[in-house]
């Protein structure tokens, strides 16, 4: 049975408290037709994403606004220039980035990450390295992902298979169309989990460099 809004709203409360890397208290969250919204105030980047990813957990929750506003406080706070020396540290000790091919612009603790790599995970590990450093309010991801031309068939047969281990209910539901690295994902899925192991399985095999996500969540 399809749970209510107010259900919702309780379960995501829930999770928040669950989840020790949420402070439920700074979190607001309002549901509205399975869709929701959260707003506060948190003291990092982290603790924002932390709070929408315990979101989609929640059966029944379809999308999440994350109107969460990061404040760094002034006892903790960096310098541009200190960010920017600690996302190179992060990037460069992480053995799976290729951190000389990454650069990254910081203003008003906002990272920017450019360049490019041969793999979707290696742009998503950059992005995962530096998104929990002190002072970092916000991260964007302008890193490209260039894999070998002419493959699209090895690469939709490796997905097809990936999908086959990882999320064997949903792969009889799912179609596929690649092309030079461009994988477009439909059909149907029955929560937010299932369709994270749908993208999730396309976004890790090698030769992806962008995932068009056309599912259709239906609890």
């Amino acid at each position: 049975m399809r749970q209510t809004d107010s259900q919702i709203q309780q379960a995501v409360l829930r999770e928040f408290k669950w989840d020790t890397r949420v402070e439920e208290t700074d979190v607001g969250v309002e549901v509205d037709a399975g869709v929701v919204t959260l707003t506060g105030t948190v003291t990092s980047w982290a603790k924002k994403i932390a709070a929408q990813q315990a979101s989609h957990r929640v059966v029944g929750v379809l999308d999440v606004a994350n109107d969460i506003v990061v404040k760094v406080p002034g006892s903790v706070g960096r310098t541009d220039t200190e960010i920017a020396q600690a996302v190179r540290y992060a990037l460069e000790w992480n053995v799976f980035v290729p951190e000389s091919r990454i650069s990254s612009t910081v203003s008003n603790g906002w990272v920017t990450l450019e360049g490019d790599v041969d793999y979707w995970s290696q742009s998503d590990d950059a992005e995962k390295a530096v998104r929990n450093l002190a002072g970092v309010v916000a991260v964007t991801n302008l890193i490209a992902v260039k894999p070998p031309k002419g493959v699209s068939r090895e690469v939709q047969k490796a997905i097809e298979e990936a999908l086959e281990r990882q999320a064997e209910r949903e792969a009889k539901r799912i179609d596929l169309d690649v092309k030079d690295g461009r994988v477009s994902v439909s059909g149907i899925v029955h929560s937010w989990a299932e369709r994270a192991a749908v993208i999730g399985a396309a976004k890790g095999t090698r030769g992806v460099r962008e995932v068009d996500d056309h599912l259709h969540i239906v609890p």
